[in-house]
């Protein structure tokens, strides 16, 4: 049976299918690609609805882009919807850093691909910051909101304040704010192009009668919570019976199914907590092998909490003696992979409903507004840090008082990838180059560079 918007769950799946190719540059990156795509090209949801389901995801534990993802396809196909979008978003990454998991394991080094990632990071930083004004621009339309953003940036960037703090902050400031001024933190109506007058296509239907599945149900509520738990802790049970509690395999679940749910603020927020215990805990890996499997997952498409599938890859193939190397990474990187998205798909589904319920109050639009500003501060932040760490070869962190400061090493600037990044800035800002034809050529001109300095 059709749905009643009218689009095809074969165009959403294809449309899913190319988000998650097209998906580089962290959460910065995959917001805007999700906004260019679902806002202003297709017209399914509007700009409003996207920064409510934004706000949401970003309250939740895990990568908010991939949940976010889960969100609109679920709005628009119900469950299976959600699953489709949110899996095939996931997908492409995790089967190319499944590969390139396997070949680090195998070669550690191949010239070659070293100078692909090489060429890709500068890219990247160019669509990140691509990412940051586009955002910028939609979600900061007053000074209220652009001083949390600013506020949000120096309390993560200076004195390296908790995400969750910084979130519960905004969201305090912003139902405050809803109830002194709230013309300042009502949600921005929606955006459309030039020309288009014509509501978008899922909120046009939403906005008559919400349909059967986004309106809450504790009966549903109750199913959906039992069924995720069984998915998500079942292979672990199964695998310690079968193997003993002790088995790295169980471990590995055990692990990364506890970081899917402290995983508040992205990849880099929780990456030293997990380095620190898979390197110094576990000892699956080392420092430096849990920095290169970051830099793969910065410059593979997909959430950037990938680097954890690479890290479960390398334990499984080190460390479960029993089947070859190569195999045992292969099952290392599908549990971990599978314990840390199976509850993204729990939280929406469980969560969404509600949400949607709540979308016309006004002081839950407020605090929703004030995270939607400390968002773009924090994505600010991960665009100066991946800026610094790709172009510099070194970015100790120097502690100034109460401050903490990133200090690069001005001699260890790498010019070929300063060259590399305005190069991909003038060619996405100047020319307009779509981002998929600006990686590849960053990604020739850094593996030629490196073949030819090798």
């Amino acid at each position: 049976m059709p749905e009643p918007h009218g689009i095809p769950f074969r165009e959403a799946a294809r449309t899913w299918l190319r988000i998650g190719l097209e998906s580089f540059g962290g959460p910065a990156g995959q917001i805007a690609v999700m906004h260019r795509i679902l806002v202003e090209e297709k017209r399914w949801i509007s700009e409003r609805r996207f920064l409510h389901a934004l706000n949401y995801c970003m309250l939740l534990p895990g990568p908010e882009a991939m949940q976010l993802a889960t969100y609109v396809g679920w709005l628009l196909h119900r469950t299976r919807g959600g699953l489709v979008a949110g899996t095939l978003f996931v997908l492409p990454g995790a089967l190319l850093m499944l590969v390139l998991a396997a070949v680090y394991a195998t070669w550690q080094h191949v010239a070659f691909i070293e100078g692909l990632f090489f060429g890709l990071k500068p890219a990247v930083l160019a669509v990140v910051i691509e990412a940051v004004l586009r955002i910028g621009r939609r979600a900061l339309g007053n000074g209220a909101l652009l001083a949390i953003a600013a506020a949000s940036f120096i309390a993560i960037f200076f004195f390296a304040v908790p995400f969750p703090v910084i979130v519960a902050g905004a969201a305090l400031t912003g139902w405050l704010g809803s109830r002194a001024t709230p013309a300042h933190f009502a949600p921005r109506a929606a955006h459309a192009p030039k020309g288009v007058g014509a509501a978008p296509i899922v909120d046009a239907l939403l906005d008559e009668q919400v349909p059967e599945h986004a309106r809450p149900s504790l009966r549903r509520a109750v199913r959906t919570l039992l069924t995720c738990t069984v998915l998500w802790f079942g292979p672990i049970v199964a695998l310690a019976l079968l193997l003993g509690r002790g088995h790295v395999f169980v471990q590995i679940g055990l692990f990364f199914g506890k970081a899917a749910v402290v995983t508040f603020g992205g990849a880099y927020a929780v990456l030293a907590y997990v380095a620190q215990q898979l390197v110094d805990n576990f000892g699956w890996l080392s420092a430096g092998e849990m920095l290169d499997g970051l830099g793969l997952a910065e410059t593979t498409p997909g959430p950037l909490i990938l680097v954890t599938q690479f890290s479960g890859f390398l334990a499984g193939a080190r460390f479960a003696p029993e089947l070859p190397p190569l195999l045992a990474g292969v099952v290392g990187a599908a549990l971990t992979t599978w314990v840390t998205f199976v509850p993204c798909f729990l939280w929406i589904f469980l969560g969404a409903p509600w949400i949607e319920a709540l979308r016309g109050n006004r002081s839950l639009n407020g605090a929703l507004t004030g995270i939607t500003a400390a968002v773009v501060g924090v994505v600010l932040n991960l665009s100066v840090w991946f800026a610094l760490h790709t172009l510099f070869g070194a970015a100790p962190v120097r502690d100034v008082g109460p401050l903490r400061l990133l200090v690069p090493d001005v001699d260890t600037l790498s010019w070929p990838s300063l060259v590399l990044a305005a190069a991909a800035a003038v060619a996405t800002f100047r020319w307009r180059v779509g981002m998929l034809p600006v990686l590849g050529a960053c990604a020739a001109a850094g593996a030629a560079w490196t073949l030819l300095t090798g």
